[in-house]
This record gives structure tokens, sequence and C-alpha cells, in this order.
């Protein structure tokens, strides 16, 4: 992924070598439940979405502005989501967040998915700020693995949810897209 095509507003479809980044539908629904209920994918993330909790999200996700489901070029599988939040809670900063089923971690995708929408937010996400935002927990050494690996710097840390979270930023210059 050298080099990404030009961006385009939302709603918009992202292509990369093995990915299509394209916005969430309906369709969609198990895969997102899937996301919202492994107990491996959401380790870090408080948990497996609560079972009363579970029906709003699965009426509200479907054409949420700026979230990606992410698919296989070859199979056309949906292997995880992406999004970007134009206003987070953090000084109204613009924030990836992701998440991959399990049985696709390991594979990359994660890191094009998520170096192809960083790059579309720097071009198609107003901000009052140059950077794009992500937050983990300090224990997840795979997120921040790939955070690092696509040119995020470690900016902070603090507590929240009882746990030690560490926040990441990168400028579009310092975005390494070379997948």
């Amino acid at each position: 992924m050298s080099s990404l095509p030009a961006a385009k507003p939302w709603p918009c479809v992202l292509g990369t070598p093995r990915l299509i980044l394209r916005p969430a539908a309906s369709a969609d629904v198990s895969e997102f439940t899937r996301l919202w209920t492994d107990a491996d994918v959401r380790r870090f993330l408080g948990g497996p979405v609560a079972e009363e909790q579970l029906a709003t999200y699965q009426l509200h996700f479907a054409g949420r502005p700026n979230l990606f489901t992410v698919v296989t070029r070859k199979e056309t599988i949906a292997v995880g989501s992406v999004s970007i939040d134009p206003r987070s809670r953090f000084d109204g900063r613009r924030e990836v967040s992701y998440s991959f089923l399990p049985e696709h971690w390991g594979q990359g995708y994660a890191r094009e998915a998520v170096t192809a929408a960083v790059s579309w937010a720097f071009d198609q996400v107003p901000s009052d700020d140059s950077s794009v935002i992500a937050v983990t927990q300090e224990a997840n050494t795979r997120s921040r693995r790939l955070l690092e690996s696509i040119g995020m710097r470690r900016i902070n840390s603090f507590v929240e949810w009882d746990a030690p979270q560490t926040m990441y930023s990168v400028q579009p210059q310092d975005l390494r897209t070379d997948v």
C-alpha cells in the first residue's frame, strides 16, 4: 500500500491491496455482534457488551458516519471494523478505533485498515487539531505495536476504567503508508 487513492467524503469506500473498507451496513450485524461480544476482542475494551445493551448496538451501528466494515478483497469476508470519531472526548480531536475478529489477527489486516482510515481522516474529517489520536490499554501490546508501526507516538498515559491507558498521536507527515 505504498500510495493510497485520493480520499472522498463520507460515505465512501476505501481500498488497499488486500482490503475494502466500506460503510457499515445492517447486513454486517452478525460480524459486529461478534466484535461486541467476543471476550478476546473485548479483553482491553471493558469486556463484552452486556446482553441488555446489545439490541441497541445492533440497531444503531449501520450507517453511522465514519464507521467502516473491513472486508477482504479476495474472499469478501468481514474481518473487522475501523471508525474515526471526528470529535472524541479528548479535546474534540479525531480518534481512530478498531476491532478485528480473532481468527484474522496476525495477518496485518488491522495495520492496513487503520492506516487507510487515518489517511482518509486527515483529508476528509475536519478538525481543529492536525493529528489523529488513538487510545489503548497499556497492557494491549498488540495494539500498541500496531499504532507505533504506522507512525503514532505515545503522548499521554492515564488511568481509566481501573486500567492504565496510553494515548497515541500521529501527524499527517508522520503516517507510514508503506504497509
